[in-house]
């Protein structure tokens, strides 16, 4: 037994032996992605799909270029944050960040362990824990800022001032939409 086919299925066979989701007629031709594959069975919620994707990809980027740092996707975000803003009690980065309670709590440790952050109690509140950069976490500030261009390079190589200035517009409206704004 192998672990991967030699080659992907054919679309074409699975057609033939009556499956109808693969197969492709003029009319589909528009919902399928640059690869040619399906976006989503029977066309419905294609946009949602392609940004479902999109978001994968660039996360996925993301992370590739920002393990050469030492971090994960996502404590860039946290890093930032604290950069812009100085020393935050967790609680305030749980919020601002929109994620998980327990999921900051591990990306603050990881940081902590990696000697990115410290973690202090409040000195106003002592069951409230004020989470501040490092000297090693400053230093990271310039690489992190390098590999956000270069991922926006990459996400945006092909495209013009108009195109770039429309699809930044249309992601705004489309946050709007989702965050109720």
């Amino acid at each position: 037994m192998t672990d991967a086919p030699d080659a992907a299925p054919d679309p074409c066979a699975a057609a033939a032996a009556g499956d109808p989701c693969a197969a492709e007629t003029a009319e589909t031709a528009e919902t399928l992605g640059a690869s040619g594959a399906r976006l989503c069975p029977g066309g419905e919620g294609q946009v949602s799909h392609a940004i479902a994707r999109v978001a994968r990809a660039h996360r996925s980027t993301a992370g590739n270029l920002l393990r050469r740092l030492g971090l994960y996707a996502g404590q860039e975000l946290l890093m930032m944050r604290l950069w812009d803003a100085g020393p935050q009690r967790q609680s305030e980065l749980i919020k601002l960040l929109g994620l998980d309670p327990s999921t900051v709590t591990r990306m603050v440790q990881r940081l902590e362990q990696a000697g990115l952050v410290t973690r202090e109690p409040c000195a106003a509140d002592r069951r409230a824990v004020v989470v501040a950069t490092t000297e090693a976490g400053e230093a990271l500030r310039k690489e992190v800022g390098q590999v956000w261009q270069e991922l926006e390079e990459r996400t945006l190589a092909g495209l013009g001032d108009e195109d770039r200035s429309e699809l930044a517009r249309l992601l705004a409206h489309l946050e709007d939409n989702l965050t109720g704004c």
